[in-house]
Formats: structure tokens, sequence, C-alpha cells
């Protein structure tokens, strides 16, 4: 009389089976799956170590930003832009450059801008804003604004409306908005587009009453109307 094999012997069955078909694989491809196992091992070693260098490089960084940040406030912009060397201090280019992978770095490059556009060089100043990836929210306006200053300084006016436009949108509030808002159209009507201009100036007055812009919006529709 054949005997009824339990559960419990199906499963053990099982395991000696596949355990034996998983001895002969290896046996047949040692080379391949040590291969594979070190690979494994190697990438999960860079791994971690990249993201313990670009720790160290971040904070190597920050602090040599925090040293030229304070020649930055001091008025100081050719010592904030290249550094000290009887102190060994580095100024935002050379953060930009031997730390671009880092917030530091990326950061720099916004500060360069602003230290370029103080000292009047404004095509430097050009080149660094557009090196600089824009953080979200509020603290991208500013940068945004930044860009589209420089523009209007290079006669740029077509790309600089463009950009207040951007930086107006970025952050919708009643503080930055109609700013940017109100500079976008003083930079249309540089280029003759008075109707585009008196689309945000309406804009102003409709969405934002109560802004400090609001009476100088007023105006300039007035003049605007006047003129046309």
């Amino acid at each position: 009389m054949n005997k009824k094999l339990s559960k419990e012997d199906l499963e053990q069955d099982l395991l000696i089976e596949y355990s034996s078909r998983i001895v002969h694989f290896y046996n047949q491809n040692k080379a391949a799956v040590w291969g594979g196992a070190l690979a494994f091992i190697l990438s999960f070693v860079l791994v971690i170590g990249y993201f313990i260098y670009s720790s160290q490089q971040e904070q190597e960084a920050q602090i040599l930003l925090g040293i030229a940040e304070q020649s930055l406030l001091q008025g100081d912009f050719e010592r904030a832009l290249y550094g000290d060397e009887d102190e060994l201090t580095l100024g935002f280019t050379q953060i930009a450059q031997n730390y671009n992978r880092t917030d530091a770095g990326n950061l720099a490059n916004y500060y360069s801008a602003v230290a370029e556009f103080e000292l009047g060089n404004h095509e430097e100043a050009l080149t660094y804003i557009e090196s600089y990836s824009v953080p979200r929210g509020i603290l991208g306006v500013a940068p945004l604004s930044m860009h589209a200053i420089i523009l209007a300084e290079l006669d740029r006016y077509d790309e600089a409306a463009t950009m207040f436009e951007r930086a107006a949108e970025w952050d919708e509030n009643s503080s930055t908005t109609p700013y940017n808002l109100f500079e976008a159209a003083q930079a249309y009507i540089e280029v003759g587009n008075n109707q585009k201009a008196i689309e945000h100036l309406n804009t102003i007055l409709n969405d934002y009453p109560n802004s400090e812009l609001s009476s100088r919006a007023n105006r300039m529709i007035g003049q605007l109307t006047i003129s046309s």
C-alpha cells in the first residue's frame, strides 16, 4: 500500500530539489556567480562612497561660502568674487567651479552674478545667473528678478519682460507678484508694446488693489492711454 505523503514531506522534497538545482547551477557557473556578487558589492560600495564624498564636499563648500558672503555683505565685491590669497580664502567664482555639484556651489553662481552686477560687469553677471539652478517657491523669485534686471541693463527688454513675468508667476503673492508685473510692464513699454504693458498693469489693479504699486499702475495706464 502506497504511503500518502504529508504536506511537510512534499515541502521537504521540493526544498531538496530546488537546493540541488541551485548547487548544480553554482557548480556550473562559479565564475559568473562570483563575478555578479563582486559587481553588486562594488556598486554598493561606490554608491555609499559617493554619498559620503558628496556630504563632505557640501560641508566644505558651505564653510567657504559663508566666508565669501561676509565680503559680499561688506561691499567688497572683488574679494567676494575671487577670495584672498593671503588669507587662503576662496571667492564665489572658485566655489562655483570647484564645488559645482553642491547646493553651495550652485548658490555661489547667484552670488557671483550679484557681485559682478554691482561692479557693473553685466555680461559676466548674466553668465553666472544663467548657470544658477533656481529653487522652487519664494526663494526662487529674487534670482529670477535679478536675471530680468540684468537683461534690462543690457537693453534686452523683450527677454527682461519675459523673465519678470516668470518671476511674477513663480510664487504668486501680494508682494513680489505685483512688483514683477510692474517691472514687466516697464520693459514692454521700452519695446513699444503698450498693450501688453497695460494688461499687466490692469492685473495689478484688479488682483492686487492693496499693493503699494496700484496708484503708480493707475497713473501709468492713464499716460499710456493718452499717448496711444
